[in-house]
C-alpha cells in the first residue's frame, strides 16, 4: 500500500527515484541484510572452500611441475657431464693414437705413416659413432622427459600423435650441432 501511495505522489513531484521513501528504504535494507545473512551462512563458506581447494590444487600442480623441471635439469646436467667425459676420452684416444704414430714413425717412416692414417681414421669413425650414439641417447631421454613432464603438468595421458609432436618440438629446440662440433678436437 505504501508503494501504491508513493507512485502517484512521486509522479506528481518528478521522479520516484529521486524522492526518498523511508518505508521502501527500510524494507530494502531489511531484505538486503537478510539476504547477506543467508549468503554468509550458506553460500560464502562453500565458495571459500571451493576457492581454497582450487588454490591447493594449483599449488600442488606448480610444485609438481617445479620438481619435474628440477629433475629434468639434473638429468640434463648429468648427460652433459657424460658427454664431456666422452669428449675427454675421445681426446685421450686421439692423443694415444698420435703418440703411437710418432713411435712407429721413428722405426719405419713409411709404414708408420700408413698405420697412423688408418688409426686416425678409425679413431675418427669411433668418435663420430660414439658421438652419434650419445646424441641419440640424449635425444631419446629428452623425449621421454618431455613426455613425462608434459603428462605431469597436464595430468593426463597423451596420444601417440601428441607425444610425437612434443618430442619433435623439444628436439628442434635443442642445438645438437654444438654437441657434434664441440667434441672433435683437432681433426
Amino acid at each position: 500500500m505504501v508503494a501504491a501511495a508513493a507512485i502517484p505522489l512521486a509522479s506528481s513531484s518528478g521522479s520516484f527515484l529521486i524522492s526518498p521513501n523511508v518505508g521502501l528504504m527500510v524494507w530494502t535494507l531489511v531484505l538486503f541484510f537478510i539476504s547477506m545473512a543467508v549468503l554468509a551462512k550458506l553460500a560464502f563458506p562453500r565458495i571459500s572452500q571451493a576457492l581454497e581447494r582450487r588454490q591447493h590444487a594449483i599449488e600442488e600442480s606448480i610444485d609438481a611441475a617445479e620438481r619435474t623441471r628440477h629433475e629434468a635439469d639434473e638429468l640434463l646436467a648429468e648427460y652433459r657431464e657424460r658427454l664431456r667425459e666422452a669428449r675427454r676420452q675421445a681426446e685421450d684416444i686421439v692423443q694415444r693414437a698420435r703418440q703411437a704414430a710418432e713411435v712407429h714413425a721413428r722405426d719405419a717412416q713409411a709404414d708408420a705413416h700408413t698405420r697412423r692414417d688408418q688409426m686416425m681414421e678409425q679413431t675418427r669413425r669411433e668418435i663420430e659413432a660414439e658421438t652419434r650414439r650419445a646424441i641419440e641417447q640424449i635425444r631419446s631421454e629428452v623425449a621421454e622427459l618431455t613426455v613425462m613432464a608434459t603428462e605431469k603438468v597436464t595430468r593426463k595421458s597423451l596420444t601417440d600423435e601428441d607425444q610425437r609432436r612434443f618430442v619433435e618440438e623439444a628436439l628442434q629446440e635443442l642445438d645438437f650441432a654444438v654437441l657434434r662440433d664441440g667434441g672433435g678436437g683437432d681433426r
